[in-house]
C-alpha cells in the first residue's frame, strides 16, 4: 500500500469543504446584493419625491429599454443577458411600485395569457386588476381609473384583433410600449395518463390552434369550449378524468399537473400585445421633449398612426408618398370600417420612426393637411419577444 495516497476521507471531505466555502461565498454576495438593492431602492424614492408633482405616468419605457440595452452590453457573463433583463424587470417593477402604486388592467381573470403577458414584461410588483373584456380594459386606463392597460394587438396566424383598433377610435389613450409573446399550449389534467381524459375544456382558439392533437392523443375526449384558458384550469382541477389547455404557468399557480407541452399545431405562433396609458401620458412626454436636461425621444423607433382620407383618388397615395419622401418604412397598414358611418374606413399604420421627435413637424403638418384627420397613437421602442417556451404567452385567444 502506496503511503503517499490520500485516505478515502480526507478526498471525500475535499469537495464538501470546497461547498462549505462557496456556499459562504454565496451568502456573502446575497448579503451585499440586498444591501446594494436597497440602496437602489431609496434613489428610487428619493425620484419619486422630485417628481410627485409631475403629470403623467411613471413608467418610461424608453428609459427602461435603454438601461436594459447598456447592461447586456456591458454583461460579461456567465450571467446570460435573457437572465439579465428579467432580472432587470422586476428590479424595475419593484422601483416604479415604491415611487408610486401602478394599477394595470389586463384581460382577465388571472392566470390568462394576458396576464402572464403582463408579468413577464411589467414584473410582480404592479397591480394587476382583471377585465372582463377589451372594452373594460380602455375605460378603465381612459377613466385614470388604470395607470396602464395590457391589451392584445395582433396575431402572427389570426392577423388582428379588429376590436382593439376600433377602440382606439373611443378612447383617449396612447400606446407606451408594446410586447411580442410566442403562444405555445399545455395539457394541464391531474389525471394520471392521457388515456383517462375524457374532456378538455379551453377558449375556443385554442382549442382550434391544437385541434390536429387532440384529434392524434384524445380521440374520444370530448372538447367543451369555456370563457378563458383560466376557468378551464379551474375546472380541471380535482377531477381525474379532465384537462385543461393554457398557460404552463397555471400549473404551479392552481397545482395542476402538465401532461404534454407545445401541443399546439403550427409554430412561430406569436401575439403582440401593447401598453396603454392615459390620453395625458403624451402629453408629459411632449412637455419633457422641450427639457434640454430630460430627452423624451431617445429609444423610440416605431409610431403607430390613425387616419382618414378623403374619399377620391390618390388620397391615401398622397400619404404614402409623403412617408416614402422622408425615408420611413412602413411595417404595417390596415383599414378597419368607421363605427356609425357606412363605407367610410379609418386607417391603422405602423411605421419605423419616432414621428413625436420635434424634427418631424414638417412631416406631421403635411399628414395632416394630406388627411381629414390624422392621430398619433403613439411613439415607443420595437417590443421584446417573450420567447421563452416554458413561460408561453398569449393573449389573443381571451380576446376574442
Amino acid at each position: 500500500m502506496d503511503d503517499c495516497a490520500p485516505s478515502t476521507s480526507t478526498a471525500s471531505s475535499a469537495p464538501a469543504a470546497r461547498l462549505t466555502a462557496i456556499r459562504a461565498e454565496i451568502d456573502a454576495t446575497d448579503t451585499r446584493l440586498l444591501a446594494l438593492l436597497n440602496r437602489r431602492a431609496a434613489l428610487s424614492l428619493e425620484v419619486g419625491r422630485i417628481k410627485a408633482e409631475e403629470p403623467g405616468i411613471i413608467f418610461k419605457p424608453l428609459r427602461e429599454r435603454e438601461l436594459l440595452d447598456t447592461l447586456v452590453g456591458r454583461n460579461t457573463g456567465p450571467l446570460p443577458g435573457e437572465h439579465v433583463c428579467s432580472i432587470w424587470r422586476e428590479i424595475l417593477s419593484s422601483s416604479r411600485a415604491l415611487q408610486r402604486p401602478q394599477n394595470v388592467a389586463y384581460l382577465g381573470p388571472e392566470g390568462t395569457f394576458s396576464y402572464f403577458a403582463g408579468i413577464d414584461y411589467l414584473g410582480h410588483a404592479a397591480h394587476f386588476r382583471p377585465c372582463n373584456d377589451i372594452a373594460q380594459i380602455f375605460e378603465e386606463v381612459a377613466g385614470r381609473q388604470c395607470e396602464l392597460g395590457v391589451v392584445p394587438l395582433e396575431n402572427s396566424l389570426q392577423g388582428t384583433v379588429g376590436v382593439s383598433f376600433d377602440l382606439f377610435l373611443k378612447h383617449d389613450v396612447y400606446i407606451q410600449a408594446e410586447l411580442f409573446s410566442r403562444i405555445s399550449h399545455c395539457l394541464l389534467s391531474n389525471a394520471p395518463s392521457l388515456a383517462q381524459v375524457h374532456t378538455v375544456y379551453s377558449h375556443p382558439q385554442p382549442l382550434a390552434q391544437c385541434g390536429a392533437w387532440l384529434r392524434t392523443h384524445l380521440p374520444g375526449a370530448v372538447f367543451v369550449p369555456v370563457e378563458s384558458t383560466a376557468a378551464a384550469a379551474h375546472r380541471a382541477i380535482g377531477q381525474n378524468d379532465t384537462a385543461a389547455i393554457g398557460h404552463a404557468k397555471l400549473a404551479d399557480m392552481l397545482g395542476i399537473a402538465i401532461l404534454a407541452r407545445r401541443i399546439e399545431d403550427e409554430t412561430g405562433n406569436w401575439t403582440r400585445f401593447v401598453v396603454i396609458g392615459p390620453g395625458d401620458s403624451r402629453s408629459a412626454r411632449a412637455a419633457n421633449a422641450q427639457s434640454k436636461t430630460n430627452p423624451a425621444h431617445t429609444g423610440a423607433d416605431k409610431t403607430s398612426l390613425l387616419f382618414t382620407t378623403a374619399d377620391k383618388a390618390g388620397a391615401l397615395s398622397r400619404v404614402l408618398n409623403l412617408l416614402a419622401e422622408h425615408g420611413i418604412n412602413m411595417r404595417k397598414l390596415e383599414s378597419r370600417p368607421m363605427r356609425g358611418q357606412r363605407w367610410k374606413y379609418v386607417f391603422f399604420a405602423d411605421v419605423e420612426s419616432d414621428l413625436e421627435d420635434p424634427c418631424y413637424d414638417p412631416l406631421i403638418e403635411e399628414l395632416r393637411e394630406a388627411c381629414t384627420s390624422f392621430r398619433i397613437l403613439g411613439s415607443y421602442p420595437t417590443g421584446p419577444q417573450l420567447d421563452r417556451l416554458d413561460d408561453n404567452a398569449d393573449v389573443e385567444e381571451q380576446a376574442l
